[in-house]
């Protein structure tokens, strides 16, 4: 007769306390995780700023800048005129107008369905992301690559990308909040998988329009990143404090 952990377990208390040990492990798995990624991130950014800061970066910086402009016109970014179109289309979806609109929008389907607490936890993680990205800015005052360089117009300084940063913050807190409400593990790696590749479309479009060097949008997708994830983790410290009080913890509400 060979053994069922399932069957021995069906029934009485040795089955209950197995399932709250194996939820209680996948949460501090989730925690983990998280902490790694902070770490890892904003590890990245600050030696992304060291070098930026001590000019080790430059060369690096211009070399692909002008592996991406046709030979003897730094204006003209390479390919075809519908690419440049799409570029076009693609960059405004980092843009403030858009990720307002996203976020708005967002806010208020999840105010509808009484969400209010994950219609919070969305606008205050933006809002969030947004002043850091400013004040960094602020910190660094890198200068834009040369205007001769620049396909589109922009105004504020270079470093961190202000598109890269806020597209990862929104479309990577969306997908996370999305992911709670998919069951299937492919439907996850697809909601997921869609906001990394927007974040990534966004931060790419801004070096091949000539308005930020390349070290301006990773440092710009990393600290992104760290602060979705940072602010994700923050959501679910506090869902267990809620749950250790009144129960198992829930779904943002």
């Amino acid at each position: 007769m060979k053994f069922d952990p399932r069957t021995f377990f069906s029934h009485g208390d040795a089955w209950r306390y197995g399932r709250r040990v194996i939820d209680y492990a996948r949460r501090e798995i989730v925690v983990l995780v998280l902490l790694v990624l902070i770490a890892g991130a904003a590890f990245i950014f600050v030696e992304l700023a060291s070098e930026v800061l001590e000019g080790d970066t430059a060369a690096f910086d211009r070399a692909v800048l002008n592996a991406l402009r046709v030979e003897g016109q730094p204006g003209n970014p390479v390919g075809p005129h519908w690419l440049e179109d799409m570029a076009r289309d693609i960059t405004s979806l980092g843009g403030i107008a858009i990720l307002t609109l996203v976020t708005l929008i967002s806010a208020v389907y999840l105010l509808l369905t009484r969400k209010a607490g994950a219609a919070l936890f969305i606008v205050t993680a933006v809002i969030g992301g947004s002043l850091l990205s400013s004040g960094l800015k602020a910190v660094f005052e890198r200068a834009r690559p040369d205007a001769i360089y620049q396909a589109v117009p922009v105004f504020s300084a270079s470093f961190p990308s202000g598109h890269a940063t806020l597209s990862a913050v929104t479309y990577l807190t969306l997908g996370a909040l999305l992911m709670r409400v998919q069951e299937r593990r492919r439907a996850k790696v697809f909601v997921m998988g869609t906001a990394v590749t927007l974040t990534m479309l966004v931060g790419l479009t801004r070096v091949y329009f000539g308005v930020h060097w390349t070290t301006d949008v990773l440092a710009g997708w990393t600290l992104g990143a760290a602060w979705a994830a940072g602010a994700w983790l923050v959501l679910l410290l506090l869902q267990r404090r809620a749950g250790e009080a009144d129960g198992p913890p829930a779904d943002p509400q």
